[in-house]
């Protein structure tokens, strides 16, 4: 084989791991081009693994993108959130080839999560946890020792749990609180609204400084969320607009889309012992393309 087919067939698991790490669909697939360049003039007879070569070029890459964002996030307006994306848009972030995990590894939830992360630890536990490698493998593509890979599991592990769900809600009674959520905001019913939120609930808005009415500091304590989200419901949707429940990131989320049909705000919800213990909302035009 030459060196396009085999990454063409190695393309959606390459973009699924670097959608995860990156959180968004426009790095990842600038990731992927670069990748694809530094591949063509590899020696296919000198590689002994050519998906295990390209893995390892992508996790680089990435790393080195993380580096550099980190210090971009520092001058962006208000929370930086994942960029979503339609599962039926992008059908190569299906589940990978991986055994079972106990989260949903594509879900707005998981990625915001990872943030949390230091690089070297997103890219050991996305390729132990849900891609599947052998420690002895992720120790090669990070150019690190078996030992100081494993130590990065174990602390990333550890520092996502706790702020993980304690009970996972079913897609069912997560359909539930986001159809009564989007009833309760819409109607502007204050106190059906508060009912649905638990006590300590998050909110988090991503618009980039470019979108009206967008909390540019996160919101804490369900009198808070409920009075925001009922406000800048009233105040700001636009003219004509439509709600509609749209499976994104594998979950059910809303989509709040203008007259013309484009993408106006994605808002997402975390579930909790049958409350919403999160809520996070994309409005940065520049992160719905993939919406």
């Amino acid at each position: 084989m030459d060196h396009l087919t085999i990454f063409q067939q190695q393309r959606a698991r390459l973009f699924s791991l670097a959608y995860r790490m990156l959180g968004s669909v426009t790095d990842a697939e600038d990731v992927l081009q670069d990748a694809y360049l530094r591949f063509q003039p590899a020696p296919l007879d000198e590689i002994q693994s050519p998906p295990g070569y390209l893995a390892t070029i992508v996790t680089r890459l990435c790393l080195n993108r993380l580096t550099s964002a980190r210090a971009r996030r520092e001058t962006y307006v208000g929370p930086w959130l994942p960029e979503p994306v339609r599962d039926d848009g992008h059908p190569e972030l299906g589940d990978p080839e991986a055994r079972v995990v106990e989260y949903d590894s594509l879900s707005l939830a998981f990625l915001v999560l990872l943030e949390r992360l230091t690089p070297a630890e997103r890219a050991v536990l996305l390729l132990r946890e849900v891609f599947d490698y052998e420690y002895d493998e992720i120790a090669g593509m990070l150019d690190k020792s078996e030992a100081a890979c494993r130590k990065l599991f174990s602390r990333a592990k550890s520092n996502i749990a706790l702020d993980r769900p304690r009970f996972q809600a079913s897609r069912e009674e997560h359909r539930r609180l986001l159809d009564e959520f989007t009833r309760a905001a819409g109607s502007g019913d204050l106190d059906g609204l508060r009912n649905l939120l638990a006590d300590d609930v998050t909110l988090r808005a991503d618009a980039g400084g470019k979108v009206r009415g967008a909390a540019v500091q996160p919101l804490r304590g369900a009198e808070r969320v409920a009075r925001f989200v009922i406000g800048v419901t009233a105040r700001f949707m636009p003219e004509g607009a439509r709600l509609m429940v749209d499976d994104i990131n594998h979950r059910p989320t809303l989509v709040i889309r203008n007259a013309d049909g484009t993408p106006a705000v994605v808002v997402s919800i975390e579930v909790d012992q049958a409350k919403i213990s999160a809520v996070w909302a994309v409005a940065n035009p520049d992160k719905l393309r993939a919406v």
